[in-house]
């Protein structure tokens, strides 16, 4: 089957532009990568959308996270069915294979996912409550929280808010993998729930005591 294309010219500049100034520049480092295996202290649940450069965020070298994209950053409860899971088989190797001591969930505004929910509660978007969404069936994880926020009558903090229970409900869900909640448990894990704000490139926290998210 002939289906793949050539890579677009400018991809292919950059690649070039990129092997003969950075990876020139730091090629110890990235044979030592190559030859050590990779050693993450965290794992990142972020959500797929191209403006959340989880990296960038923290000045991360290359190495220092594992990180898992999804839609919205959800993680769903823990199903162990014989069905394909990948993110649960992220997190499984994430916190078994390499032994990271910290998971975050970095939740983020202006989520397409998160107002995709929004819109297939208020019926706005029948096409995702088809059975054969993809996208529709993955937002279901988060739909049970839109009660919590039904009543809020402006859009954008609607929106907001839905996006930080996105973030509380994957905590909630990882603490369903018997892996995980051993591991936090023994103390040997943490796990932390942020949502950023594209925009503002704000930063918060949510802090389990308030059940409240806070500026970092």
């Amino acid at each position: 089957m002939n289906f793949a294309k050539p890579l677009p010219g400018y991809l292919v500049q950059r690649y070039h532009g990129w092997k003969a100034t950075s990876y020139k520049e730091n090629e110890a480092w990235y044979r030592r990568l190559a030859s050590d295996g990779q050693h993450p202290r965290a794992m990142v649940i972020s959500c797929c959308d191209s403006r959340v450069h989880v990296t960038s965020i923290f000045g991360a070298d290359q190495g220092e996270f594992f990180i898992h994209r999804n839609i919205a950053n959800l993680v769903p409860p823990c199903e162990p069915n014989g069905d394909h899971h990948g993110t649960s088989a992220a997190i499984e190797y994430a916190v078994t294979v390499l032994k990271v001591v910290h998971v975050i969930v970095l939740g983020h505004s202006q989520c397409g996912g998160v107002q995709g929910c929004i819109d297939m509660c208020k019926g706005h978007a029948p096409e995702l409550d088809r059975k054969e969404s993809f996208v529709g069936r993955w937002m279901d994880i988060l739909r049970p929280k839109y009660e919590e926020v039904s009543g809020l009558e402006d859009e954008a903090y609607q929106q907001s808010q839905l996006e930080k229970h996105a973030v509380m409900i994957s905590l909630e869900n990882l603490m369903t993998f018997p892996f995980v909640a051993s591991k936090v448990e023994s103390g040997e894990l943490s796990l932390h729930g942020l949502w950023t704000d594209i925009g503002e490139g704000g930063l918060q926290c949510y802090d389990p005591a308030t059940e409240m998210f806070v500026q970092v």
